[in-house]
């Protein structure tokens, strides 16, 4: 099972309201002196969005999200891209 997954960007700002228009509610964080970043919860998981700061962004990756309907969202599956280009397979619940 997958508990975490971390995505570094060079678009922050970009990616949290790319994401949070998909439906995915974050917090804002910061573990000790390490950066602000936003965390979203998703069932057992962590999804988690960073400012690359100096690290490599996150390059090719195609992520797969299954969320209710909302936000604009019809019911079915949908390939979204992200700021950075990354491949979403969305699966909207019915």
């Amino acid at each position: 099972m997958i508990d975490l997954v971390v995505v570094y960007t060079d678009r922050l700002d970009e990616c949290h309201a790319f994401y949070t228009a998909l439906g995915l509610t974050f917090t804002k964080e910061r573990h000790g002196a390490g950066p602000e970043h936003f965390a979203a919860q998703l069932g057992p998981a962590v999804f988690e969005l960073y400012p690359a700061a100096g690290k490599p962004p996150t390059g090719r990756l195609r992520l797969g999200l299954t969320l209710p309907p909302g936000h604009g969202r019809e019911p079915g599956l949908h390939t979204v891209t992200d700021p950075d280009g990354r491949t979403i397979a969305l699966t909207v619940t019915s």
